[in-house]
């Protein structure tokens, strides 16, 4: 941690403040190791403070020991602004809202500077510590949806499954889900974020599976589409296969110094050479972390989102087609100096026998 303190005081002057306040969860844990749902972050050149409530006083000095603790009073309570001797401060626009920002700005004697970016400038490339914990994550996902095709019958609904895979996971090791488990069947796997629900899983379904498993605070992230049946129609393979060559195509133009939206070109050509061009509505991929979506990312408007190596990125094309169905095909790659690593090693069988 006191390495990450290091490089944020190292830009206050970059960013033309003599402290920074923290409000951004993912930052606060980022750049203090506190896990509470509470806290503010104040650091200077000299001063790290850790503002948090009575529930946290504890946890916070066994959780941020490079941290003084102000124990805060109330709700209300900035007088821990003063405590580190800065005037000029800036905050985490991104992470505050107006009636926040009015409040502080009737602190007398500080002046306050907008900061669209903090410690996410940081965060991009993962420490060896961050990647174990990101590794055991993605080989829980790999378990997990390897469980979905025994789950897979006729007749259950979509939120079961969900619920099955969840526990399954919680078993194998995870702290809990990255996010909420997506399974999409039939005409549903044309909704990108599908929330599950009642229908249940039929023969001739496409379904698609999107989950992840978050340890120790990190999280991976995994997409299979499935079929459920001996066979599957022409327009499924179609779908399918374009799919999967437009991710293999992204995937293997992962490397140091290439730009978001080089990779996310890579996909993009391949599904509007099929013809799917306008059922490819959302960005190839994205990076994570604390977070389950992080800059950088694969998309049209990420020609200034340059890979760097230790930089963990899913890649994640897909088709949809209203009343019909869809595809989406998502893997965890690391990037390496010598190009990619997969970090996800799940299958990508798509046929269900029911």
């Amino acid at each position: 941690m006191d390495k990450r303190l290091e490089l944020v005081r190292d830009s206050l002057s970059k960013w033309s403040v003599d402290g920074v306040l923290i409000t951004s969860p993912a930052n606060r844990r980022w750049l203090s190791g506190f896990t509470g749902s509470a806290g503010k972050l104040l650091v200077t050149s000299d001063k790290a403070v850790l503002s948090t409530d009575s529930r946290y006083w504890e946890q916070a000095a066994r959780e941020a020991p490079e941290f003084e603790i102000y124990r805060q009073s109330d709700a209300q309570d900035v007088k821990f602004l003063s405590s580190a001797g800065a005037s000029r401060i800036g905050f985490e626009s991104n992470h505050m809202t107006i009636g926040e920002l009015n409040f502080l700005q009737e602190v007398d004697g500080l002046s306050w500077t907008a900061l669209a970016v903090t410690a996410e400038a940081f965060r991009p490339v993962k420490s060896a510590a961050e990647l174990k914990l990101i590794r055991k994550a993605a080989r829980i996902t790999d378990a997990t949806v390897a469980e979905f095709p025994k789950l897979a019958k006729p007749g259950v609904s979509e939120k079961s499954v969900a619920w099955e895979l969840e526990k399954f996971m919680r078993e194998s090791g995870a702290d809990r889900a990255a996010f909420d488990i997506i399974v999409a069947a039939g005409p549903n796997s044309a909704l990108p974020h599908h929330h599950p629900g009642d229908r249940e899983l039929t023969p001739g379904d496409i379904v698609i599976v999107d989950l992840g498993a978050e340890v120790g605070g990190y999280k991976s992230d995994l997409t299979r589409t499935f079929y459920l049946g001996d066979s599957a129609d022409d327009k499924f393979w179609e779908i399918y296969d374009a799919v999967l060559k437009a991710q293999l195509a992204a995937i293997g133009g992962i490397r140091e110094g290439v730009s978001g939206k080089e990779i996310d070109s890579l996909a993009r050509d391949i599904i509007a050479g099929a013809g799917y061009a306008e059922n490819f509505g959302h960005g190839t991929g994205h990076s994570l972390g604390i977070e389950i979506h992080e800059f950088p990312r694969f998309s049209k408007n990420g020609e200034k989102d340059i890979m760097s190596a230790g930089m963990v990125m899913t890649v994640e094309p897909g088709i949809y087609l209203p009343g019909y169905g869809g595809v989406r095909i998502e893997d965890l790659v690391l990037v390496t100096p010598d190009g990619h690593e997969y970090l996800s090693a799940a299958p990508k069988s798509p046929l269900i026998k029911v």
